[in-house]
């Protein structure tokens, strides 16, 4: 086949869309399921507070962002079954990852932000910043179908409540707050708070998936490609290898699931070229045993190098009883309070807690900059590979969190709360939902994801983010996505 891409999330569906318009016959090898079938409920996807087989893979117990309340464990059991939201465990962290069609646009809550200009030459400084911010940030916009909440709706609207209480108590401590943009149908939730239509972020859904008003990668990037005629997609099928074919291109190896995680076949077909849009964590790691493995032997030594977790931690506040949150609680978050510009960066969005009742709650995931970086290293003993990252690493965001939170606390007369994240544990530093880094552009590839000594070998994905983006990082990884497989289809494809 001519272009194989392991992974459908964003930098696998918009090379999926750009390939199959360039007249390449593309294959996309996913490893979650297709999720189009209802279930006996008659919705696709389930909601937070009755999560089951739907909700996680190949787990047995639920794992939640927020494990206790009232320092009492709210995980609970539910059936084996390749389910939408990975919590994959590392001796350090918990990485939330999507798996389905679409990746983590499943069960993400859809904060489509850039980031500032600064952080990103910061960061990526040999990539043309203003041919990002003139043309891929755009670019990945519409694909995504970014939008905003209505600001005058959103000042009166029910189940924003929380969000404008948390932004009012940020407001009087002297910190600045923001609108966030999202790739949700606000047009839609106006509806959900009318009653007329069936609700989804008013009804608890999102790290499970949502039913409606999501413009998820199903919906936008891969049915465009689908539509072109050249892209077929394979669910449940795992890559295990790849190394180069006799004849030419590279030999790929997978493994078929079936809906309880067993292998009910193997497989190997063989391709020009190979994407690599697994993830962070799913590219990182199979480059990282190639290499170790002598498939792949000329692999740089950076693969597997520069990880981080974006900063992220979560905290929550216990408010006071004259600032309720609603019981109805929107789950797609639109503020934020962005303290980036100060000694410790941090830019906080203000979260739900969408259980039903009142609980004068403010959750927060606060996303900081964060130095510490990790690496995949692969384990010779038991072939596996696993993340050299320490809970200790995270200091810095608790920190830089704490440098807010201690503030309005102090202002508005607030304590945390400590019985969210494990018993008496204030910060839910051991977790992420932005996994980035492990095969940075430009050390472990060339400039445009390309793979050094392995020609037709890229990658496509959050890998190529150096550990850390100041802010939600699909909209960054879509755009660079959308530059780098231009330069290739114009040069490598020509």
């Amino acid at each position: 086949m001519p272009a194989l891409i392991i992974g459908s999330g964003y930098g696998g569906a918009v090379a999926a869309l750009r390939l199959s318009r360039a007249g390449v016959d593309t294959h996309v090898v996913e490893m979650g399921m297709a999720w189009d079938t209802p279930g006996i409920d008659g919705n696709v996807f389930c909601n937070m507070l009755l999560p089951d087989e739907r909700s996680y893979w190949l787990r047995n117990r639920t794992q939640q962002p927020f494990g206790y309340l009232l320092n009492l464990p709210v995980d609970r059991p539910i059936p084996r079954h390749t389910g939408v939201l990975d919590s994959e465990n590392f001796a350090g962290v918990r990485v939330y990852q999507g798996r389905g069609v679409g990746g983590g646009s499943l069960v993400n809550g859809g904060m489509a932000i850039v980031p500032r200009r600064s952080y990103f030459e910061e960061i990526l400084p040999f990539v043309d910043a203003g041919e990002m911010y003139s043309t891929y940030y755009p670019r990945a916009n519409a694909g995504l179908g970014v939008g905003n909440v209505d600001p005058a709706w959103l000042e009166h609207a029910e189940c924003y409540r929380y969000a404008r209480t948390s932004r009012d108590a940020a407001l009087r401590s002297g910190f600045t707050t923001t609108a966030v943009p999202n790739v949700y149908d606000f047009d839609y939730m106006k509806k959900e708070q009318a009653g007329q239509v069936p609700p989804s972020a008013l009804a608890s859904e999102v790290i499970y998936g949502n039913n409606h008003g999501k413009k998820s990668l199903a919906r936008t990037y891969l049915p465009a490609a689908v539509a072109t005629g050249r892209l077929t997609i394979t669910t449940l099928h795992k890559v295990t290898a790849v190394s180069p074919a006799p004849g030419g291109g590279y030999r790929v190896e997978m493994e078929q699931l079936g809906t309880s995680g067993a292998v009910v076949a193997t497989k190997r077909v063989i391709a020009d070229r190979v994407f690599f849009a697994a993830g962070s964590v799913g590219t990182s790691k199979l480059l990282v045993a190639m290499k170790a493995r002598g498939l792949l032997p000329d692999l740089p030594d950076a693969v597997g190098e520069g990880w981080g977790n974006n900063g992220n931690v979560m905290v929550a506040r216990a408010d006071n009883l004259w600032a309720p949150k609603g019981p109805v609680q929107s789950t797609i978050p639109v503020i934020a309070i962005d303290n980036w510009d100060s000694s410790t960066p941090c830019f906080a969005e203000i979260a739900p807690f969408p259980v039903g009742v009142e609980t004068w709650i403010g959750l927060y995931l606060a996303i900081t900059k964060n130095p510490n970086r990790g690496r995949f290293e692969f384990d010779s003993g038991t072939g596996t590979v696993g993340l050299d990252w320490r809970t200790a690493q995270n200091q810095p965001s608790v920190d830089a969190a704490r440098s807010v939170f201690d503030v309005i606390n102090q202002r508005e007369h607030t304590t945390y709360r400590s019985d969210l994240f494990g018993v008496g544990k204030v910060w839910g530093d051991d977790l992420t939902y932005h996994p980035l880094g492990g095969c940075v552009l430009g050390q472990a590839t060339d400039g445009y994801g390309r793979l050094p000594g392995h020609p037709g070998l890229y990658v496509m994905d959050g890998s190529l983010i150096p550990g850390g983006l100041g802010v939600n990082p699909f909209v960054t990884i879509t755009a660079l996505a959308e530059r780098n497989i231009e330069k290739i289809i114009a040069t490598d494809l020509a």
